[in-house]
Order: structure tokens, then C-alpha cells, then sequence
């Protein structure tokens, strides 16, 4: 990888034009146009000095705002500035990512940094900086070096955003910033969304304006900083307000009121991006990498032993084997038993978990603080660790949050000198600026250990994975965990829900989602169950969430004997998961949307239908030269929801596959080149 990054800066390095404008000139109204003409965001300072700023796209206003920071103890600071200078810069490269949607992705921008001051003393400076993208603009506060604002406290942001036209918004709302953004997505118009009802809108949140355009609001780059949630105001209902995740009270600073400290920081410093992802269809906004664009290049200088891969998942079936002859549970026995279908099957890695605990006895043991580099009793520790390197299997460990942050450094050495391949850290449920700054520290902990991450229990993606490429997927999602239990006002996964978890959660970046459950139903069948739970929509439609989903560590979450022999189980093992290429070929908000994503000379395709069926004929210009075979796998309606036909055909990239798909449906395929 290290020599495929020194090919593209060679073929094409960053090219980086800078100017410099004079104060008078930068008082003016500043536009700033995406390198294809076809977006532009227009900064000013309106008649109270505020920072305002309007986004067009081909000449259509879509969205204005108001921009300002709040200050404990300060005021804000946002009103009576002048502008003391800006400038320019131009930007176009190409980069390597090691794990993505993309092997490599070109960020091409245009960029515009407004200098600001305070009329009135004590004169404090604040620069914003905007990029203009070819399918997003985003903005960030900068905080220079200054003696009138050194050390601070930051009550909250005054980030304000009004929509023309009313847009109807799909979004999550949320009770308070304790959340793992475990809801399921709403659509209402953006004047009408009432601001008494869990008041708080989680990201991102997609918007279709009425004049064409669809808009994702998001953030990029959480570093060192609180998580941004969106309100409505009362007095503005046309607007969506930005409010910061406060400290936790033991955490917050002890003059500072309880819930008023969001972020506690020394200048210089810069807020994260706030990010406006726009294109006339929303399958645009999935192959977007303007998130990744945003985030500090990798860390990581040799990332070749980071090697994403399926893994098997117990937890989620509860535990369930057939045909043994020893009782199934969080045991050694049960553990090689599933390194056994792993070996067999190619699947490189397994997961250790337990029910309700983890592999070492849960996050708070009645006996005192758990030891998270012990196993339970009922593990024999060194002997799984001998199987499975027998095997040429590897282990991933479960582990609560709070078990593994006082022996963080001591239990990442001891997973590498065994031979761990990565972990996944759970219930966080928060994203105040303890936390973010935790999971940069366990990231960085983790790649210096050669362990992958995963993140269940997390706030959503901000692009932390193109900075540390072993942190692989997040969850920050409603999942098929939920076809477990039923608390009130929950259905399970049903598959509209599969579909906005793709069309709205997939834009922040990667999805873990429970996959690899067997036993479809449709969603009138649908009863919950805990032990061998089903899953909602037709085989096709789970078997396609390993094309559709941005997923780099898929679970195969049913025990060995669910998959033997099944339908599909091939494409299942041999399906890719990183990738060279993504394309959306069809995206219908909330109904249908296939996505087909390369690997080598191979694509695959996948597709996910929800509450009505989906006839397609889609072009296949994109492949390229030559003649392809594809096999498909397709629903089988007359056979019940689990039934799959397979067929082949020959396909040219001048040619369209004709694709049916039942209501809750889906389909896979893969088309491999023929050789000439």
C-alpha cells in the first residue's frame, strides 16, 4: 500500500494555489464556487456584524445561516465583527485509502478562510473557513492565538442553518446526548418538526428540497471537541439550530453550571466541520468521500496488517449449535466449534462475547474491578488461542467501555502478544468531548498494538477511520439486534428501516449492522425472539447488505448449522469487503436502491427493496471492456422467503440487466471478466 501511495502522489500531487486579499476587499460579500461551477457559498457579515452565509446550487438558493460561538464566563462571540483579512487556496489530489469504499479517492476543492475581529474590546479573532466541493460545502471555526481569548469554555455553538421551500427531512429524533443513536428514522417537513418532542436531532439528516436538490447535514473531524446535535428553535421555525453534547458534571470545569461546559480548549483551535453533502439524487451523496476529504490523513505509515474480513458473531443467535455433544454457551467448547466452521468455511476471524457478560466476566464485577485480560472460568484462555492459530483462525474480543479504560495500555499489550486480532468496545453512548477524545486515544492505542476497532454502543462516524484506518465500523445505528427483544415502540428491523440505515446512516461511514441472519420473514410473519431470532425482508434482501452496506467487518451472526447448505452461503463467504470502486446505480429514497462496488477486475451488486416491488433495467456502461459472466442470485417468491434461484448469463457493458425484486426483497451478483 505504502508503494501504491508513493504511484498516485506521483501521477497526481496536491496542487495548491494560495492568495491573499486585502481587508477593504474582504469586507465585501466573498463568493466561493466548487471547482465545477456548480455549487457556491457566499460569506458575509450581515448589518449586526454577524457571519452569515448563503449556499446555492446551479444558481437555486437552497439554505442561508448565521454563524457565532458562545463563551462561558465571555459572551458570545458572533456580533459588531469586521473583517481583517481572508484568503484563498485551491486544492486537487489524489490519495491511497487502505480500507474503504474506494481504494483511492481525489479531493478537489476550493477553500476560503474569513479573518474576523470584534469591533469593541477586548477584540477577540475568529477566522471560519469554507470548502466549496463539487458535492458538498463545509465550514469550520478557527480560534487563533490570542491573550484576549487564551484559555476558554465553550457553552455552546450559534450555528444556525434556514432552509428555503420547506424540505422534507428524514431524521433521528433523540431524547438527550446519553445515546447510541438506537431510533428509527423520521420524515416531517423541516418547518413543521415540533421542538417539544424529544427535542434533539441526531446526524446526519437528509433533506430533499422541493427544487431538486437532496442535502445531508453532518460533521467532520470530531477530534477534540463535543458531538453536534440539531434543534429546531422555537422562535425560527424555518431554521435548525446546532447544540453541543455537554461534559459530564465530574468533568466539566467546577465554576461552570451544570449541562454550560461543552468544550473546555486553549487557542489555537478549531471546531469541527460542519458539513452540507448535496446532489441532485441521493445515490451521489453514498459515493460521496467528502467526509474522508475532512479528516486528517492516516497515521498508520504501514497499514498492511490491517486486513478487513468477516467474523463470526455467537452473541447475537444466543449461542445456538446443533449436533454436539457437549451444552453450548460462553465455553471453550462452543468456541471451537465455531473456529472449526471458520476454518472450514474461510471466514478469517471469530469474536469472543458472552450473555449479558463479557468473555472475562462483564464490565462490573460484584468481587471488584474485572480483570479484561482474564477470561471467565468457563474459557480456557491459552488453549483457544493455540486452536485457532492451528487453525489459521484469529480472535476479536468483546469488551465493555468502562471495563477496558483503566487498563487500556496493559490490555492492548497483552492482546497483541496473543495474537488478537482487534476488539469491539460497546455502550459508550456519548459524544461530549471526554469521550471523543477517548476513542482517539483508544484508536491510536489499538494501531500501535496492530488491533482493529469496532465500535458498537458509538456515536455515528466523523471520518476517524481515514486518520486511523484500523478502526473499521461503527454501529450508531438500530440493528438486527433489535429482532431480538421488542421494548415498547419497537418493531425490529423491518426492511424501510434497512433502507434508511443505508440511505441516511451509511453517509456518515461504516455500518455494522448484525448481518448473516438466516431466517427470513416478512414483515407481517415477524415475531421477536431472542435464541435464533429471525431477520426481516427475503434472503436476497439480507444477503445484499454485504454489497450494500460500507461495512469492513461484517458479522456472520448465526451458528454453523443455519448456514450449511443454504442458498446463497457461497456468495455470502467469497463477497469482498473492502473495495476498489462504489457506483449507485439506483436510488429511490425509502423504496430501492442498488449499489455495485469493485474489487479487482470483479463487481458486485447488490439491491434492497422495501414496501413495494422493484423492476429495474440497469445499464452496465461501467464495466469496462469485454465480456463478463455474472451470477446472480435472486428471490424466489413462490418458495418462501428464504428461497433463492441462481442463474448466469453473459453481460457487455452495452448491455442493461433486467432485475425483479419482491416487495422486502433483494438481490446479489457477481460480475467476473472472461478471459480472452
Amino acid at each position: 500500500m505504502a508503494g501504491l501511495l508513493r504511484a498516485l502522489v506521483a501521477v497526481a500531487p496536491s496542487i495548491l494555489f494560495a492568495t491573499s486579499i486585502a481587508a477593504q476587499e474582504a469586507s465585501e460579500p466573498q463568493t466561493l464556487t466548487s471547482p465545477d461551477g456548480r455549487m457556491q457559498v457566499t460569506f458575509r457579515l450581515d448589518e449586526r456584524g454577524r457571519p452569515a452565509f448563503q449556499v446555492k446550487r446551479l444558481d437555486v438558493l437552497l439554505l442561508s445561516g448565521t454563524l457565532g460561538l458562545e463563551f462561558a464566563g465571555a459572551g458570545k462571540l458572533g456580533e459588531d465583527l469586521r473583517v481583517i483579512g481572508a484568503r484563498r487556496e485551491e486544492r486537487d489530489r489524489t490519495y491511497a485509502i487502505p480500507v474503504g469504499k474506494a481504494s483511492a479517492a481525489r479531493d478537489r476543492h476550493r477553500e476560503l478562510i474569513a479573518s474576523l475581529e470584534e469591533r469593541a474590546a477586548p477584540h477577540r479573532k475568529l477566522d471560519i473557513a469554507f470548502r466549496a466541493f463539487d458535492d458538498g460545502i463545509a465550514f469550520r471555526y478557527l480560534l487563533p492565538q490570542q491573550d484576549s481569548l487564551a484559555d476558554f469554555v465553550l457553552s455552546d455553538e450559534d450555528t444556525r442553518l434556514t432552509f428555503t421551500s420547506n424540505p422534507s427531512a428524514r431524521f433521528l429524533r433523540l431524547s438527550d446526548f446519553t445515546t447510541p443513536y438506537e431510533a428509527y428514522y423520521q420524515t416531517e417537513k423541516v418547518w413543521d418538526i415540533r421542538p417539544d418532542v424529544k427535542p434533539l436531532i441526531g446526524l446526519p439528516i437528509l433533506l430533499e428540497h422541493p427544487q431538486g436538490a437532496w442535502i445531508a447535514v453532518t460533521e467532520a473531524d470530531l477530534t477534540d471537541y463535543a458531538g453536534a446535535y440539531l434543534v429546531r428553535p422555537e422562535a425560527h421555525p424555518q431554521s435548525l439550530k446546532t447544540v453541543l453534547s455537554p461534559l459530564p458534571v465530574e468533568s466539566a470545569p467546577q465554576d461552570a453550571p451544570p449541562g454550560a461546559a461543552k468544550v473546555v480548549g486553549r487557542t489555537p483551535f478549531k471546531s469541527p466541520w460542519r458539513v452540507l453533502m448535496i446532489a441532485d439524487d441521493p445515490g451521489r451523496l453514498i459515493e460521496s468521500n467528502v467526509i474522508f476529504h475532512l479528516n486528517e490523513p492516516s497515521k498508520i505509515d504501514d497499514p498492511s496488517w490491517i486486513k478487513p474480513g468477516k467474523t463470526t458473531f455467537p452473541w447475537w443467535n444466543h449461542y445456538v449449535v446443533e449436533g454436539v455433544d457437549f451444552e453450548p454457551g460462553v465455553n471453550t467448547a462452543t468456541m471451537k466449534h465455531y473456529i472449526d466452521f471458520c476454518a472450514e468455511q474461510g471466514i478469517p476471524y471469530h469474536s469472543l462475547d458472552g450473555l449479558d457478560i463479557a468473555w472475562y466476566g462483564g464490565p462490573i464485577h460484584p468481587r471488584g474491578p474485572t480483570d479484561v485480560t482474564t477470561a471467565a472460568p468457563s474459557i480456557d484462555m491459552p488453549e483457544l488461542l493455540r486452536y485457532a492459530k492451528e487453525k489459521g483462525v484469529r480472535l476479536r474480543l468483546w469488551m465493555h467501555w468502562k471495563a477496558l479504560q483503566p487498563q487500556l495500555d496493559e490490555a492492548f499489550a497483552a492482546y497483541e502478544a496473543w495474537g488478537i486480532e482487534g476488539v469491539m468496545i460497546d455502550f459508550m453512548d456519548r459524544d461530549d468531548q471526554e469521550m471523543v477524545r477517548w476513542y482517539h486515544e483508544v484508536a491510536e492505542k489499538a494501531a500501535r498494538h496492530h488491533l482493529t476497532v469496532t465500535w458498537h454502543g458509538a456515536y455515528k462516524p466523523t471520518g476517524m477511520e481515514r486518520t486511523w484506518p484500523n478502526v473499521l465500523s461503527y454501529e450508531a445505528v438500530l440493528n438486527q439486534e433489535y429482532n431480538k427483544w421488542q421494548p415498547p415502540g419497537v418493531k425490529g428491523t423491518p426492511p424501510e428501516h434497512n433502507l434508511d440505515a443505508a440511505f441516511i446512516r451509511m453517509l456518515a461511514g461504516p455500518l455494522d449492522y448484525h448481518q448473516g441472519g438466516m431466517r427470513s420473514v416478512l414483515p407481517a410473519n415477524y415475531q421477536f425472539r431472542d435464541v435464533a431470532p429471525p431477520v426481516q425482508g427475503t434472503r436476497g434482501h439480507q444477503l445484499a447488505m454485504y454489497v450494500v452496506y460500507q461495512n469492513h467487518l461484517p458479522m456472520m451472526v448465526d451458528y454453523p448449522a443455519a448456514y450449511r447448505g443454504q442458498p446463497g452461503l457461497e456468495f455470502l463467504i467469497d463477497i469482498p469487503t473492502t473495495w476498489d470502486e462504489t457506483r449507485v446505480l439506483h436510488a429511490d429514497m425509502g423504496r430501492c436502491l442498488v449499489i455495485a462496488r469493485r474489487k479487482g477486475t470483479a463487481w458486485h451488486l447488490g439491491g434492497m427493496t422495501a414496501g413495494a416491488s422493484c423492476t429495474l433495467k440497469l445499464p452496465l456502461k461501467f464495466l469496462g471492456d469485454g465480456s463478463f459472466t455474472a451470477e446472480l442470485f435472486l428471490d424466489d417468491p413462490a418458495g418462501g422467503p428464504t428461497a433463492l434461484t441462481r442463474r448466469e448469463q453473459t453481460l457487455t457493458a452495452t448491455d442493461s440487466l433486467q432485475i425483479e425484486m419482491p416487495r422486502s426483497g433483494g438481490f446479489v451478483a457477481r460480475l467476473a471478466p472472461n478471459r480472452r
